[in-house]
């Protein structure tokens, strides 16, 4: 080795001692990378971390673990990931309920953006305005018309309280005026039959959960609550488009790194995961269980969580939503 190769050599070892974010970003990873996901498995979030990290294991070359920790409305695995190493190697992913949770519970022992580090927007969900079949209306504007005239019948299914759904719905009483009576059940499966049966005649919930009763005629679909219509349900309107003027509602997430972690890892995480997310099979898989890939900067998905926080803090303010 001449003297000019060493010392560029002891330099940039200097540079690395220097700089620890950038030591550890240069041999990461080493070892396994867990993902923490806040959930049962078989859920949306659950389905992403999956298939996420199996193409990561494979780019990265180290077994990518997903780690399923459910309970108290998605915030024990969100704890978890809060108070991991901030080191790369326990990432987790979020979902609707993570911007939700910080106006509904007073002790989280954390904070939706002072205890992460976005790593990437990955995906959202849009919900579909599901109606029992067997009432008459067709459209957004007939259903609040007979809301308010059968007000006593105008019974509306939720995912429990303080759910994405419940949100939703929440949302739609405001920008209405439709007079509603909600019924909290322990999600989806359960709210299902009886919607199904006519004990409620309303269920604002997810299209991935939605869309196989929609298509058998189980229910009909008069909206979907995202700004512009979905690939899935091409012909069904937008509640903005029949009048809900700001109506946005939607559950979305993605990937969260402990704070601290090294923004070199933060950056190394979202180019690869970006990657997986443009992969064709991976978007066709994602899309066919009703889920809208998203993707980009880190700094694009903390725009997307202050918006949340602004917009469903002032729901659950006006609502005086409170958890069980």
């Amino acid at each position: 080795m001449t003297f000019n190769t060493l010392a560029k050599t002891l330099a940039f070892s200097a540079v690395l001692a220097a700089v620890p974010g950038l030591a550890a970003a240069q041999n990461y990873p080493t070892r396994p990378i867990s993902i923490i996901v806040p959930a049962p498995p078989g859920g949306g979030i659950d389905m992403i971390a999956r298939v996420v990290g199996e193409k990561l294991s494979q780019s990265l070359g180290q077994p990518v673990i997903v780690d399923n920790r459910p309970g108290a409305s998605n915030n024990l695995g969100t704890a978890l990931l809060a108070n991991a190493k901030p080191d790369g190697y326990t990432i987790g992913i979020v979902g609707g309920s993570h911007n939700i949770n910080k106006y509904l519970f007073k002790n989280l022992g954390w904070d939706p953006q002072k205890s992460f580090e976005p790593i990437i927007y990955t995906h959202e969900i849009p919900l579909v305005f599901s109606v029992y079949p067997k009432i008459p209306p067709k459209t957004l504007p007939e259903l609040v018309d007979w809301m308010k005239a059968h007000p006593d019948d105008a019974k509306v299914a939720t995912s429990g309280r303080g759910s994405a759904q419940e949100m939703a719905a929440e949302m739609f009483r405001m920008v209405s005026g439709a007079p509603m009576l909600l019924i909290p059940y322990k999600g989806s499966s359960a709210a299902h039959p009886d919607l199904l049966a006519g004990r409620t005649v309303l269920y604002i919930d997810t299209l991935s959960a939605m869309q196989e009763q929609v298509k058998a005629g189980n229910v009909r679909a008069v909206a979907v609550s995202t700004a512009n219509r979905t690939k899935a349900l091409p012909d069904v309107p937008t509640a903005q488009e029949q009048g809900l003027k700001g109506y946005d509602a939607n559950t979305n997430g993605g990937f969260l790194a402990p704070a601290g972690t090294p923004k070199e890892i933060i950056a190394k995480l979202n180019t690869e995961i970006n990657a997986v997310l443009k992969q064709p099979a991976v978007r066709a898989k994602l899309e066919a269980a009703g889920i809208e890939v998203q993707g980009g900067t880190p700094q694009e998905y903390a725009a997307v969580i202050q918006s949340d926080l602004d917009k469903w803090g002032k729901v659950v303010k006006e609502a005086k939503i409170e958890a069980e």
